[in-house]
Order: structure tokens, then sequence, then C-alpha cells
């Protein structure tokens, strides 16, 4: 991968998937230097990013699981000083029955499917200053009230305080020099499958989804923002294959506001001729995620630019079975993680400074 440079900005988006057995397994695994997150922090070492966007990292008290993998990463020689979280709606108690069967206290009668608050959270580590206090979190949106919202047939109390995010929604604006931000647009959305008769959890992924597009268009009480912004997340949906209402992520990926860039890897090809991914319509050099079982390789994380901002590479970090990047992985078919890694480089100078910061 190419070294640190002063006339780009590296993103990376990773599903990371480091927790979620309790509350303080992470950060004990960090602390004591285990090999699944000790492997990973060689892998974003690799990747060295000037800002990594993190899904599925718990979410605890001064971010400590946090801070910890970032010092992890650090000591492989990639500071990242700046961190920034907003609690996570997974896990998030309720009180009530929210799937209409009978119970409120399981995994999900939350707000996003959980067993503990915080669990599978989002987080940013970033080489440069994070405006906390101009972030904002979107979480608390009411899923009822989004413009031609897909809502299942559940009880209107229920659907009274449902929130439309399972993981988060965020603005979350960088200071990339005195005159140049770049706004974070972050979420994670839930799976398309499960959730009962009602097709709860079908909905709602096509819905955490279509946010963006409403977002963007100014549709929503909350404002897009007025400088260059990048879209980053999980959207659980790939645009042609797999479960899901696909056609919603196809939307996104043609939003006039956004480029696509295509993130692509050889691993995925050589990958995508399991039983299960051959078949597929979509590219198997896009897929972003290994799973040899139904319903095979799919791309469901992504890293899309505002359309002016100036793309100079990008790719899934996917090594090649037979290439010198792939020892990191280990066994490339059967490395403790499903999730590959998506980065993007963008041009320094495309991020247009800001007359009046928002």
């Amino acid at each position: 991968m190419a070294q640190a440079s002063t006339d780009r900005v590296r993103l990376v988006f990773w599903r990371i998937d480091l927790g979620a057995r309790g509350p303080g397994y992470a950060l004990r695994d960090i602390l004591a230097g285990a090999d699944t997150p000790s492997l990973k922090a060689d892998i974003v070492a690799h990747l060295a990013p000037d800002v990594l966007v993190l899904s599925g990292i718990d979410y605890d008290h001064g971010q400590a699981t946090l801070r910890a993998f970032g010092d992890m990463i650090a000591a492989r020689g990639v500071v990242l000083p700046y961190s920034f979280a907003f609690p996570s709606n997974a896990g998030l108690r309720t009180g009530r029955d929210m799937t209409g069967d009978g119970r409120d206290n399981t995994p999900d009668d939350t707000q996003g499917y959980g067993s503990f608050a915080g669990e599978r959270a989002l987080a940013v580590l970033s080489r440069y200053p994070i405006d906390a206090k101009a972030a904002r979190d979107f979480s608390g949106f009411l899923w009822r009230d989004l413009p031609e919202a897909r809502l299942p047939a559940l009880d209107p109390s229920v659907l009274a305080v449902q929130r439309l995010s399972s993981t988060g929604h965020w603005d979350v604006p960088l200071q990339i020099t005195d005159t140049q931000r770049l706004h974070l647009l972050l979420y994670q959305a839930g799976p398309p499958v499960f959730g009962g008769a009602s097709r709860r959890n079908l909905y709602r992924n096509h819905d955490e989804t279509a946010f963006w597009g409403h977002f963007l268009a100014g549709r929503l009480p909350m404002t897009p923002p007025q400088t260059p912004f990048v879209l980053l997340g999980g959207s659980n949906l790939d645009p042609f294959d797999g479960d899901g209402l696909n056609a919603v992520m196809r939307k996104l990926l043609q939003n006039p506001a956004v480029q696509d860039p295509k993130p692509e890897s050889f691993g995925a090809v050589q990958s995508g001729t399991n039983a299960f991914s051959a078949a597929h319509l979509g590219p198997h050099a896009q897929d972003t995620v290994y799973w040899p079982r139904a319903p095979g390789n799919l791309r469901v994380s992504y890293i899309l630019p505002a359309a002016e901002l100036h793309v100079l590479s990008t790719g899934v970090f996917w090594p090649a079975f037979d290439s010198a990047e792939a020892a990191i992985f280990g066994d490339a078919e059967t490395p403790p993680f499903a999730h590959r890694p998506v980065w993007l480089d963008l041009e320094l100078n495309s991020i247009r400074p800001a007359s009046v910061p928002n």
C-alpha cells in the first residue's frame, strides 16, 4: 500500500467486528494483545489511513475500547490521535415488546438489535482534528418520520418510539486544514433478513439507506452540509445480489450528489468462483465480504465521495491468494473476519476551502 502523503487524504471503512460477546470483552482482548485484534491492527497499519471509520466495535464510557485499539495501531507506526463516537442504538433498551412476540427483554426489543448497550457500534479514528461540537447525531430520528417510509405492520405504539437507525446515522466534520473541512456521513444498517412476518428488518434495511437520498436532497429536518462530504458505511445491501431490496442501493450509487468509485480487488475475483457467488449479477471484483455459504460474497461496504471531489485511487483490501500481501491474512479463505476494508484516496486540493464553516 502507498505510504502517507501530504497531497492526499486516505479514508478507510471497515466492518471490523471487534467485540459483541459482552461488555468489556473487546477491551480485554485488545489490552491482552490477543491474536484477532492484533491481526486487525496489523491490517489497519498496513493500509495507513488518515481517517479510519470502524463499524462493529463496542461503544463504552470514555471510548476506552476505541482508544485502546488506536493505541494498538499507533504501536505499529500509524498514529491517529483523534477519536470520536456517539452512543449506538444497538442494544439500547426500550422496555417494550418491539416485535409483537409477547416479550419485552430480548435483543430485538431494543432500538437496534443487541444484547447490551453499545454492541457493534460505529467509531472514528483520525489524523485530523474532529469538530465534536459540530458533529450531528441523527440516530434519534423516528422511522415513521422518513418520507415514503416502508413501515412494517407493527403496533402504532411501537412505531411511535422506533428509531430508524439500527446503529446510527451521523455527520462528523473534520478540520483537514485551517480552511478545509470534510464531513463524514456515517451509518451502519441492520441486515435485511430475519425480522419475522412483518418483514421489519427488510424494510428497515431499505430505509436506512434511503435516508441519505432524502437527506442530501434537503427533504429532512436536518440540512445537508455545505462543505464537501464523504458518505461511508455498511448498508448490509448489495446493489444486485443477495437478500434485501437492492434497488435502493442502486439509487444511492446513482445519486448525482455522490460518485461511486467502484473499488475492486483481485482477491474478490478469485473468491467469487464459490458455488453461492458464481451466479451473482454484480461484478465479483467489487465484493467486500466473504460469505462462502448463502448468499455468497457481496458488496456491502461503501465509501462514496461527494461528486465534486477528486478520487486518486481506491480499492478493497482483499489480496490475491498468491500475493505478498496475502500473508497478512494468514489463511486467505478462513481469516478471523468476513468483511474486507474498503479504502479511498482523495486529492487534498479537491476539498475546497469553506467560506463559512459548517
